[in-house]
């Protein structure tokens, strides 16, 4: 019983020390306002900068994901190239690595097993003009495509048609547009069945897009389709193409990514010991090489974040230190009634702790609030891991710093303290 008793009156001092201190160290921080906003000034910058960071990261994370590493599921891309890979890299590969062709595509539809969908396109440079009767678009982009990648490939049908197998095997001049293009060209009119100038060439338009959007400030709704087989006689004969290969799930992905390496080194008599003279792309390999560089950013960051709250768990050490300075006589006064040394200890800690996290609430909202108008430019999104590290390291700060005012008043003689002066 009277342990029971003796583990509440314990419960009881600590929460009453605690409020105590709470309200003690709220009181301090506006009693003397400008004091305050200097001593929390380096925490304040502190926990905004490593919130805003996070969020512009997290944001630029699931943009990356969203608008450019997605390839669509289970989905990966033959290139002449490794994409997102070091400059050097790039200048041995751009030596020796040779374009993807129709020959490899062709070869790849008839003796790779077990893919869901197989496309190839092929884009057209420099970029063409699109003109329909009195409008004119500068600069278009122009994709040859196979009529399989309807089925890959993120763009989809709004009305009329995708281009079909009769339009591929008859090099039809049959064209499904963006909507900048039905913007632009055919503001008042439908623009199925009209006749449209890509590049000076007549095609007739058989479908509209859905609306992309943009990349970066970037339409992505500016393009034309047409049929890779219509693009070979009327641009290229020999077109670099990109792949496209679609797995039935996520299980047989990288099987498929091992055979079709395997296939085109066969195909391309490349020694066992060299490198490949192509490259397989898929969103991770995008999504990776961003990880690496804004984990560089990240690693920079938390190197500011670390001074700035060192600064700051400082200056609150030394305005601390300075408060129990100017409390010597109050802390005599409550040793004499009985208060015990840990009771001190707690007091002067909780209020350094609470100092700091009352800086890390307004960096907190100083974030929030810059990232607003981030996201209103470019693109910002705060996590609430963001929010919870800043709380608990600017707090975990305030306390760490707290450690030697607190122990410090503890041990101060009552008798010494009671004859100081205020």
């Amino acid at each position: 019983m009277e342990s029971r008793v003796t583990k509440t009156y314990k419960g009881v001092s600590v929460w009453v020390t605690a409020r105590e201190a709470f309200w003690l160290a709220l009181e301090a921080l506006r009693s003397h306002k400008l004091r305050s906003f200097l001593t929390l000034l380096g925490v304040v910058i502190a926990t905004t900068t490593l919130i805003v960071v996070m969020s512009i990261v997290n944001g630029m994370n699931v943009y990356i994901a969203t608008h450019i590493a997605n390839l669509g599921a289970n989905t990966f891309v033959l290139h002449q190239f490794q994409w997102a890979q070091g400059f050097d890299s790039f200048l041995k590969a751009r030596r020796r690595n040779l374009p993807i062709r129709m020959q490899d595509y062709d070869y790849l539809v008839e003796n790779l097993r077990g893919y869901e969908h197989i496309s190839a396109i092929a884009n057209l440079q420099p970029n063409p003009r699109a003109r329909y009767r009195d409008r004119l678009i500068e600069e278009i982009q122009l994709t040859a495509v196979t009529p399989s990648h309807a089925d890959i490939g993120r763009e989809k049908v709004e009305r009329g048609r995708y281009i079909n197998d009769t339009d591929y095997e008859h090099n039809a001049r049959v064209c499904v547009i963006g909507q900048d293009l039905v913007e632009k060209l055919f503001p008042w009119v439908d623009p199925l069945d009209k006749e449209v100038l890509l590049g000076g060439i007549p095609f007739r338009v058989i479908g509209v897009m859905e609306k992309v959007g943009s990349t970066f400030g970037q339409s992505q709704d500016n393009f034309a389709f047409v049929p890779l087989t219509t693009y070979r006689v009327v641009w290229a004969t020999r077109p670099e193409l990109l792949v496209f290969v679609m797995a039935p799930d996520a299980q047989h992905m990288l099987e498929l990514e091992d055979e079709t390496r395997a296939l085109m080194r066969v195909r391309r008599h490349v020694p066992y010991k060299e490198e490949d003279t192509f490259g397989i792309n898929a969103s991770d390999t995008i999504m990776a090489a961003w990880q690496g560089l804004t984990g560089t950013i990240f690693a920079v960051t938390i190197g500011l974040v670390a001074v700035f709250m060192v600064v700051g768990g400082i200056v609150i050490m030394n305005i601390m230190l300075a408060s129990v300075t100017e409390r010597t006589h109050e802390i005599g006064i409550r040793k004499s009634l009985g208060a015990r040394r840990k009771d001190i200890l707690w007091q002067f800690i909780i209020e350094s702790g609470v100092m700091a996290g009352t800086g890390g609430i307004a960096g907190v909202i100083l974030a929030i609030l810059i990232a607003k108008l981030v996201n209103a430019v470019f693109t910002a999104s705060v996590p609430a891991s963001a929010v919870v590290v800043g709380l608990t390291l600017s707090t975990a700060v305030g306390l760490f710093f707290g450690i030697y005012p607190a122990n410090k008043a503890s041990r101060l003689d009552p008798i010494e303290a009671l004859r100081t002066e205020n």
